[in-house]
């Protein structure tokens, strides 16, 4: 790692202490699991509960989402985000890039314990946050790293963002963080192929070998993803 990246590292996920700031409370206002969340985190749903009530509280209390996601904040986003875990390889590296409020870098980590999972975010506010979260749900598979994806001076198997940019954009911070014959996993929406006609030259340039929309989850409104091969 450059360092860059080293100054801008949050406590890692070795470091399990519990932050007093922030406490982990189950509000009444927390909504209840969908029937479909059960079948895509299986035996991860109660931690998967845990971080929905967490993000419905802490979350909107510290604008880390709107409170009127509240109410649609499984479907939306967790599940949302969940439905793109088959795709991962066992054991990957992932790095997500502009994590926020950790989605999806931390709906894959709780889903996923076998994956290695990097947050990259730039802002203070929001990898406190995000470290917070990692301690109180005591996710040892997580690190939280302060930083600019520019600024990183590391490889993943797979690299992925949500809502961060259009794809032209989104590929020059990403591309490079993506390791040879890793893939690039860009959670987007109607717009992905309009996006993936504008960044086709961009893609060639940043060393894609392939890229194709696909879309997951057996549910009312799909995931499209943009995957980009390296």
């Amino acid at each position: 790692m450059s360092p860059r990246a080293l100054t801008g590292a949050v406590t890692s996920s070795c470091c399990r202490r519990r932050t007093p700031e922030v406490r982990m409370s189950v509000s009444r206002e927390t909504p209840p699991p969908p029937p479909s969340a059960a079948g895509v985190f299986h035996d991860q749903l109660p931690l998967m509960t845990q971080y929905a009530a967490i993000l419905a509280n802490e979350g909107v209390e510290r604008g880390m989402i709107g409170p009127r996601e509240v109410p649609r904040l499984w479907d939306r986003h967790l599940v949302n985000s969940g439905v793109v875990v088959p795709r991962l390889p066992a054991g990957a590296t992932v790095a997500d890039v502009g994590s926020g409020a950790g989605l999806p870098g931390l709906v894959w980590a709780i889903a996923r314990p076998d994956l290695q999972v990097t947050l990259i975010e730039p802002l203070l506010r929001r990898t406190t946050f995000l470290q917070e979260v990692v301690d109180e749900l005591e996710l040892i598979n997580v690190e939280v790293l302060r930083a600019r994806a520019e600024d990183v001076d590391r490889q993943f198997e797979v690299v992925t963002a949500r809502a961060v940019a259009a794809l032209e954009k989104l590929a020059k911070w990403c591309m490079p963080l993506v390791a040879p014959g890793g893939v690039l996993l860009a959670l987007k929406g109607q717009s992905a192929a309009d996006e993936v006609k504008d960044a086709k030259r961009t893609l060639g340039r940043l060393g894609a070998t392939a890229t194709l929309i696909r879309t997951y989850g057996d549910v009312e409104i799909p995931t499209t993803v943009v995957e980009v091969s390296k």
